[in-house]
């Protein structure tokens, strides 16, 4: 029996590696794909639940009094809200000059724990944990105790389009009942927030009252803050492809009477 020589065997070998390789290939495409699909969905439930604050995107002007009732210690301050898209998901961020408590925030959403995650800077240089839930229209998020075991609650109440009221609350661990710090009240700054219905411009992002406009071939389109127009700027065909679909699916959908 003569001897079978290498040269024989290279098409084989290379044959089987090529097969390896192409089997290692598509595994990897499919865990992408499948990673892709679930972050996706996981994004869209997230994006979902914060379009609940969409009246908070814009200008504010605050008043924050410690005292119900009392303008004594009162001041003004005046916060800014918007999207931003450019993290792994979704958030609402807002930023707060002349404030005496909260200087900024980052609000998000877990899909995993049903919670609103909101991550709070303080003016004196803390930063603050709050998770909680959205109870009609007010968000009650509270923190962990601190150093000095003290717990901290921050209430968003979501009056109109127009009025916001932030609530500032403290208690020790060991206590139960917490005591007010101070309460802000905000009235936003120039037009109201579109009505459904209305006619005014609407976010092609996020459904928002739309202030900004953006084009994409010679078409004119709105978004209402800066972290929209970024977003719309990335990759405008899926974002106006996607608004299309949700106008479709709207206008297809029975109005509830």
């Amino acid at each position: 029996m003569k001897p079978i020589k290498a040269a024989c065997l290279l098409p084989i070998g290379l044959g089987a590696f090529v097969l390896v390789v192409c089997c290692m290939s598509f595994e990897f495409t499919w865990a992408q794909n499948s990673q892709k699909s679930f972050t996706s969905a996981v994004q869209t439930e997230q994006l979902k639940s914060l379009q609940k604050f969409n009246s908070l995107i814009g200008g504010w002007r605050g008043v924050g009094m410690p005292r119900r009732f009392s303008n004594k210690d009162a001041w003004s301050e005046n916060s800014n809200w918007k999207w931003n898209f450019q993290n792994k998901q979704p958030t609402l961020e807002f930023n707060v000059s002349k404030g005496k408590h909260i200087s900024s925030g980052t609000l998000t959403y877990d899909k995993s724990e049903s919670l609103y995650h909101l991550k709070a800077k303080f003016t004196k240089g803390q930063t603050r944990q709050f998770t909680g839930h959205l109870k009609k229209n007010v968000l009650i998020l509270e923190s962990q105790p601190d150093k000095q075991d003290m717990v901290f609650r921050l209430s968003i109440k979501l009056l109109n389009p127009k009025r916001t009221i932030v609530l500032l609350e403290s208690r020790r661990a060991s206590q139960s009942f917490f005591s007010r710090i101070a309460e802000i009240g905000y009235t936003r700054e120039g037009t109201k927030l579109a009505e459904v219905g209305a006619g005014e411009p609407e976010c092609i992002v996020t459904g928002g009252l739309g202030t900004i406009s953006v084009s994409f071939k010679g078409k004119k389109y709105y978004v209402c803050c800066s972290g929209c127009k970024q977003a719309f700027e990335d990759d405008p065909q899926t974002i106006i492809a996607q608004y299309k679909q949700k106008r479709a699916a709207k206008k297809t959908t029975p109005s509830k009477n």
